[in-house]
């Protein structure tokens, strides 16, 4: 609705946004994104779900109705929403303590020490960069503030990430710019928290962590790089609690997610990168949003398709109202992803099973009954409103025609459109027989790469 109203505001015409107390704040947060900062709204006390209908009716006559005529009435405020900080602007002096206070204070820290970011740490980021320190990468909502070279290097600093990870923080931040991605998103209230994969020699040449233990924090590259990624978010796109980030429990970052290239050259599997489209040895960024992972431990087999319907099974279980990306919500849009520890993928590569060859054998056993998946979406979410069955969606174009071929509710139909919607990664610990699933969050942080751009000195 508010994407709607701005657009109508902006013809001239008076609007009256309908917004529950719960996201009044989420609402101010991100009409400066949309271009109308003072956007009027009109409140609806608590939220419509939890009222019966006679108090609903009672809210909406003594608090929303006046509401609705005082948006309508009342001019809206010219846009405030510029900071007045420059560049050269000192914001905080004194001691480590008084400086973090300050920022803490402003909102501008996770809660955790930052690193001050002088004028002397920042330069020394930006020298590891052939990019002018005010270009412009891109808006990001919901503030609509720009991202930019400069305070990319601001927020790596405040991280503690090196200076050697500016082309890598740069390409985090292109990605989160680029519209497909959906950055917007980032506080829904599911809770889905973006996952850095990194992929190409530029894993070995920083030294992030991609095997044992790679996905916990403990290597500097990989946790200062992920942290990085969420006070972007909170200092740049304003994803704030409370505020615009809505989500109901949310996470701690993730470290980032580094790609054992190795491995899958000794395999013969496409590296990550190659996957994503680009050259085999492309040094490569990709986020997206996942909102929840498990691990799938032990893997044990005679055959790949034994494997096969293991990991599908964690790929299964690991899914559940997500799958309105696939059918209802926003048709063929999950992407699950699978790490793998390189252990499985030998032993998968020993029996001649390629990476391709894997992702058939997934798309073919992670399945599940048609009922259960229109349960997901409709009878225990309301994602899809109407109980609507996959053969109505598929005949509304909502689905592809593989989730309508009978009308069997018991018949199995997959977590994905097609095969290659499902990431496949090695990383982890190279002598343990694990891998780790974990759930897309669709259009809600669609996963998008960027190349990396070393400087010319680097090259």
């Amino acid at each position: 609705m508010m994407r709607a109203s701005a657009i109508v505001e902006k013809t001239g015409i008076p609007t009256a946004s309908l917004v529950c107390d719960g996201f009044v704040g989420q609402a101010a947060g991100i009409a400066p994104g949309l271009g109308v900062a003072g956007l009027p709204v009109a409140r609806i006390v608590g939220h419509v779900d939890g009222q019966d209908l006679d108090e609903l009716q009672q809210n909406l006559r003594a608090v929303t109705a006046n509401a609705v005529i005082d948006c309508l009435t009342t001019p809206v405020e010219a846009d405030s929403a510029a900071s007045g900080l420059t560049s050269d602007t000192v914001v905080a002096r004194g001691s480590f303590d008084d400086v973090n206070t300050v920022f803490y204070e402003r909102r501008w820290s996770d809660g955790l020490p930052v690193v001050p970011p002088t004028a002397g740490r920042v330069a020394a980021f930006l020298a590891h960069t052939d990019d002018d320190p005010d270009r412009i990468i891109g808006a990001l909502k919901p503030s609509g503030s720009a991202a930019t070279v400069r305070n990319v290097a601001i927020n790596g600093v405040m991280a503690n990430c090196l200076p050697e990870h500016m082309p890598v923080l740069i390409a985090i931040a292109e990605a989160l710019a680029d519209p497909g991605y959906g950055v917007e998103h980032s506080g829904d209230t599911t809770g889905g928290d973006a996952l850095i994969i990194l992929s190409g020699p530029v894993v070995d040449r920083l030294q992030f962590n991609c095997a044992e233990a790679s996905l916990r924090d403990g290597y500097r590259a990989n946790t200062s790089v992920g942290r990085f990624l969420r006070l972007f978010l909170r200092n740049v796109a304003r994803c704030l609690p409370g505020a615009t980030d809505k989500s109901t429990f949310g996470n701690t970052w993730r470290v980032v997610l580094a790609e054992n290239g190795t491995a899958a050259r000794e395999l013969g599997w496409p590296s990550f990168s190659a996957d994503a489209g680009f050259e085999p040895d492309a040094n490569l960024v990709t986020v997206g949003r996942f909102t929840g992972s498990n691990v799938i431990g032990s893997i044990y087999g005679n055959d790949p398709d034994t494997i096969a319907r293991y990991l599908a099974d964690g790929l299964v279980r690991q899914s559940g109202w997500e799958l309105v990306f696939t059918v209802g919500f926003s048709r063929g849009l999950y992407r699950p992803l699978l790490v793998l520890s390189p252990m499985v993928a030998k032993t998968l590569a020993r029996s001649g099973t390629t990476k391709e060859r894997l992702r058939g054998l997934l798309f073919d056993h992670a399945r599940l009954p048609a009922r259960k998946l229109e349960a997901y979406i409709g009878a225990w979410s309301n994602m899809v409103p109407g109980n609507r069955s996959l053969n109505q969606l598929v005949e509304a174009g909502r689905a592809a025609a593989l989730y309508g071929e009978s009308d069997d509710p018991e018949r199995l139909v997959p977590i994905v459109e097609k095969p290659e919607h499902i990431l496949l990664v090695l990383s982890g610990d190279p002598l343990r027989a694990n891998a780790c699933a974990f759930a897309s969050n669709g259009m809600h942080g669609f996963p998008t790469s960027k190349r990396i751009r070393l400087p010319a000195k680097l090259q």
